[in-house]
């Protein structure tokens, strides 16, 4: 929410410094300056808008300008070239993804969608699928790196990935974008926004279709059988609305209506090893995010809001859809949660503010499953926090918060951390660094839901798993076009949920370390060329069993370039390389090999015929790179799309 009042106040000091940190990836040319200006603010490294140079928090920011220029389509996708991440998609569009930062486990995220808690409650171990999400109405994305339960309570062990939808502003504006390709690719999008008299709107509607993506080796296909490509339909529906009542007031409502339907093959598990079924399985998903809330700001430098959030997802998992017997039952999830929200911040003096909230969370579980029946489950939990973000003298800054969760099934957690940033005189050297804690709470399968067919029973004593993580890093500028940078982090994670010495429960043994180094050189050749280098490199080791954890790859590199040669015209480039690493084969029955990595470039290009007709096309895996990530999935090989955007004043 980069509300004008809460902007003007908080936007308080230095902004030379501000200046001086380049964008977390090389801005598009066209309107460069705002691009930047964007780029260097993050809401969730703090939570409320702050130059990055004055929080010592890892982030990077996303901007639309980037997504659009390099045209990813779909998280996903965006995701990949961020450090820090290893993201695992099995199989192409709409397929089960996770996310794993700083080697700590996919489950360990914090996901929001315009400050509403994404994740679903009717997931057996609380992991967020980012398969389900599309970009085109996104005015950014931002990745917290560490350990932020501090402010943001439970899941937020790995770190935080923000997603903020874009605000309607200025006169009535329609796009429209038609785009087709390879796997039977065929995607639109729509969009209308505007602002008039205190009243702002945005209205998205995208729709993304991939009809035939091929996801299974060959060598896994039994012999005579096809091998079905995956077929993936996705409707997004977005909507955002304000209204300025007075200069002193203000309400908003955001919601988000996504609806699924994937087909996959999936494993049979009646043959050893596994093989893929003969006939695809469906997934169907339906999922409702909707946040109103209402501004207040009685006097200059403080600023309330009241919110309400709730969110609805669906699942339905059914088959294989055999066309010549009867189908089998189908596997339902329904995840309910409601937040109560209040936030407040106030402005102390130029370069000090107190923020302060408060939670009340209750969430539900609703499945059904032919072996288990039906359950219901619920919990609730209560939480206060306050943060400091201070400027104790000239070039220093320092952001502190505490947080104190009261959940009504394992009862207390409390969580802090601590990110101070200093630029050296002279040199313009940025020292940062940061110390916090985390915890996620046990999830209402993991306490509740039990399998009886399979002597596996739920464990309503489980308490929640903990982290504790620091980094320290330097990020030095040399001259006007060039930044370079490095970031040292550890994390220690204990009380680890995983399965009992006999396989028939859970239970709080497990402990893991992970440590690295993030380093980047970003520069600006000239006025129409930029470009970045990231690596990254992750250590892990579960300490129960002394070995390296899965899917967490020990190097990863990634590059990305912008190029506008003549006004109109730009030229993207994306290269991702990930090193190899540990994983199971499809099925598991061979629990450890090594999966050799893979490397991947990704081209687009934008053209602008005129203001209102713009033609694009990109290629995706451009030397048509065999990859699996994870072990037994392909990765899409070589693609291209095209298509045509049109836009009205």
């Amino acid at each position: 929410m980069l509300l004008s009042c809460a902007t003007s106040s908080l936007l308080f000091a230095l902004p030379v410094h501000a200046q001086q940190v380049a964008a977390p990836f090389a801005n598009t040319p066209q309107g460069a300056e705002a691009a930047a200006t964007l780029s260097e603010i993050s809401v969730s490294a703090t939570g409320v808008p702050t130059p990055i140079a004055q929080t010592g928090s890892s982030v990077t920011v996303l901007p639309a300008e980037l997504l659009e220029a390099q045209q990813r389509r779909t998280v996903p996708d965006a995701l990949q070239q961020v450090p820090g991440l290893n993201v695992v998609q099995s199989g192409g569009p709409g397929s089960q993804t996770s996310v794993f930062i700083r080697g700590s486990n996919s489950n360990h995220v914090k996901v929001l969608i315009d400050g509403i808690d994404a994740t679903d409650p009717s997931n057996p171990n609380g992991s967020f699928d980012f398969g389900q999400l599309l970009t085109e109405d996104l005015s950014r994305i931002e990745v917290l790196r560490g350990p932020q339960s501090g402010l943001y309570g439970s899941d937020a062990i790995g770190g935080v990935i923000s997603f903020t939808t874009k605000r309607g502003e200025g006169p009535t504006r329609a796009t429209a974008r038609v785009e087709g390709g390879s796997y039977g690719t065929f995607n639109q999008f729509g969009r209308v926004s505007g602002s008039e008299n205190g009243f702002d709107y945005s209205l998205s509607v995208q729709h993304l279709r991939a009809a035939a993506t091929p996801v299974t080796p060959l060598n896994l296909v039994p012999f005579g059988r096809l091998a079905r490509p995956n077929y993936y339909d996705n409707e997004t529906v977005s909507a955002r609305f304000g209204y300025q009542f007075t200069d002193t007031f203000r309400v908003n409502s955001i919601t988000r209506f996504i609806n699924s339907r994937l087909l996959f093959t999936g494993d049979d598990f009646s043959t050893f090893p596994a093989a893929p079924n003969a006939f695809r399985s469906a997934a169907d998903v339906q999922q409702v995010f909707t946040r109103n809330e209402a501004e207040w700001t009685p006097f200059a430098g403080f600023h309330n809001i009241f919110a309400i959030n709730y969110s609805n997802l669906f699942n339905r998992q059914q088959g294989p859809l055999d066309p010549f017997a009867t189908p089998p039952e189908a596997n339902t999830g329904l995840g309910e949660r409601t937040r109560y929200e209040y936030r407040g911040d106030y402005l102390l003096s130029p370069g000090n503010l107190l923020l302060f909230g408060a939670q009340r969370d209750e969430e539900s579980l609703f499945a059904t499953d032919p072996l288990t029946g039906n359950l219901r489950a619920r919990n609730g939990n209560t939480a206060g926090y306050g943060e400091a973000q201070l400027t104790p003298f000239d070039r220093a800054f320092l952001v502190a918060n505490v947080r104190h969760d009261e959940n009504d099934q394992f009862g207390p957690a409390t969580t802090f951390r601590v990110a101070p940033s200093y630029i050296l005189p002279f040199s313009e050297t940025r020292l940062k660094g940061s110390v916090g804690t985390g915890f996620k709470a046990p999830t209402l399968s993991q306490l509740f839901q039990s399998f009886p067919a399979f002597n596996f029973f739920a464990n309503p004593n489980l308490r929640p798993e903990e982290s504790l993580g620091y980094d320290a890093g330097l990020e030095q500028p040399l001259g006007d076009r060039v930044l370079v940078g490095a970031t040292y982090y550890h994390n220690d994670f204990t009380n680890l949920i995983t399965t009992n010495a006999t396989f028939t429960s859970n239970e709080n043994v497990g402990r893991a370390v992970s440590y690295g180094a993030e380093a980047f050189v970003s520069v600006r050749f000239s006025e129409t060329l930029s470009g970045r280098i990231d690596y990254t490199n992750t250590v892990t080791k579960n300490e129960i069993t002394n070995q390296e954890l899965l899917r967490r790859p020990r190097h990863k590199g990634s590059a990305t370039a912008l190029w506008t040669p003549i006004p109109g015209l730009t030229l993207s480039g994306t290269l991702v390389v990930i090193g190899h690493f540990v994983d199971g084969n499809r099925d598991f029955s061979v629990p450890r090999l090594k999966n050799p990595g893979f490397t991947i470039v990704n081209l687009a290009v934008n053209y602008d015929i005129n203001e209102t007709v713009s033609v694009f096309g990109r290629i995706d895996n451009l030397f048509d790179r065999r990859y699996e990530n994870p072990t037994g999935f392909l990765g899409p090989g070589l693609a291209v799309y095209g298509g045509v955007r049109l836009t009205t004043f």
